[in-house]
């Protein structure tokens, strides 16, 4: 069907047909007053009844009363009374029906309304797709713009849903580049090695028995890297389960204080319980958190230097930290130093080693938990790092 069609047919008016139901009502009744009249007519056609033999004197007199009183009953006067009764019969019955139409109407209106402004709504997300399609989204500063008021929130929407998507774009390229960028160099050493063992390993001891444990370092680097890689992927994707039960957070932290004294004979570690403090959480994951901050807070921090781990209860909440007497953070590297592959200092992290991914496994571990991270750092004398879990 054609808009012009559509717009010269008559809209839906449910008060006419609420008349036409109310008028049949009506006439039904005007219908019934007219069998009462024929009959009212006929009692008063009769002749009176007379007493007779025989005769029931009640009867006769009920009839005869019944006459007397219908032709004190004007035949004009009761006619105009009946139609008076079906003019308003009519009309009660016209607005009970419109009552029960009225959604009916307010459909229809809608519906005449909407294709009314067919026309413009057309024109309006024919002006929408062209400026989508004219929108670049390798460009950080285009924005959807039509100009158009009432399009105003779409806009909006849009321009945040694209700011979402540039944001997770550049991410996963940074992301990309960098695992690239990281597994590229232990294999650069690797093949480096290999060379080596093929000019000169096999008649020089000591060459074969440095590229061999060259080779070992790096292989073991680069797996540690993968797995953390994989972790990533897996809980990016929804697919890192978590074992939530119920244990004690000093318990857990004693465990991977003993583990950490039986394991790096360099520093001093230190520990200090807050007492029983229920948790419930994935005891495996959460161990797997603080071993990260264990291991960087060694990182960086001197031989010798004390490193201290405390479970406490902070603000009502449970929490473990770990405190190091290492180089320290500056304020303006903490925001990110859960992100990946970030490093606070390139010639220091090439002293230290490490992927740049630990920390950001230990943010999503903790965040999965619904906790946070609370950091407090001064260049030189160390960093403490708590955990506040739920």
């Amino acid at each position: 069907m054609s808009k012009a069609r559509r717009k010269r047919e008559k809209p839906i008016s449910t008060g006419s047909i609420a008349f036409r139901i109310g008028l049949g009502s009506g006439l039904n009744l005007l219908l019934i007053f007219i069998v009462l009249d024929l009959v009212v007519l006929g009692i008063l056609l009769l002749p009176d009844l007379k007493n007779g033999p025989g005769a029931a004197e009640i009867t006769i007199d009920s009839f005869n009363a019944l006459k007397a009183l219908l032709r004190e009953w004007k035949l004009d006067i009761l006619l105009r009374l009946e139609g008076l009764l079906v003019v308003l019969w009519v009309l009660f019955e016209t607005l009970r029906v419109r009552a029960k139409l009225s959604p009916l109407q307010e459909f229809a209106d809608a519906a005449l309304k909407l294709s009314e402004m067919d026309g413009e709504a057309e024109q309006r997300y024919q002006k929408l797709e062209n400026a989508i399609d004219m929108l670049s989204p390798a460009e950080d500063d285009q924005k959807l713009a039509t100009g158009d008021a009432e399009l105003a929130g779409l806009e909006t929407a849009v321009n945040k849903l694209m700011a979402r998507m540039r944001d997770s774009y550049r991410q996963q390229a940074r992301f990309v580049s960098d695992a690239s960028h990281e597994l590229r160099t232990p294999i650069a050493v690797i093949r480096g090695y290999a060379d080596m063992l093929d000019r000169w390993g096999k008649t020089d001891e000591k060459i074969l028995e440095e590229s061999i444990q060259a080779i070992k370092d790096e292989s073991e680097s680069m797996q540690h890297l993968v797995e953390q890689l994989l972790f990533l992927a897996r809980g990016d994707s929804g697919r890192v389960p978590l074992n939530i039960s119920g244990f004690d957070l000093s318990e857990m932290m004693q465990e991977v204080w003993e583990e950490s004294v039986m394991i790096d004979k360099a520093h001093d570690y230190r520990f200090e319980s807050g007492g029983n403090i229920p948790v419930c959480g994935d005891i495996s994951l959460l161990k797997q958190a603080a071993r990260i901050l264990i291991e960087n807070a060694s990182k960086y921090t001197p031989e010798g230097g004390e490193i201290m781990l405390k479970s406490l209860v902070a603000d009502g909440h449970p929490a473990f930290s770990v405190q190091d007497s290492g180089i320290g953070i500056s304020e303006s590297d903490i925001p990110h130093i859960f992100e990946r592959f970030y490093r606070a200092d390139d010639s220091r992290s090439k002293q230290t080693g490490g992927s740049g991914l630990g920390l950001a496994i230990a943010r999503w571990i903790v965040e999965r938990h619904g906790g946070h991270f609370e950091i407090v750092s001064r260049k030189d004398i160390g960093t403490r790092i708590t955990v506040i879990l739920p």
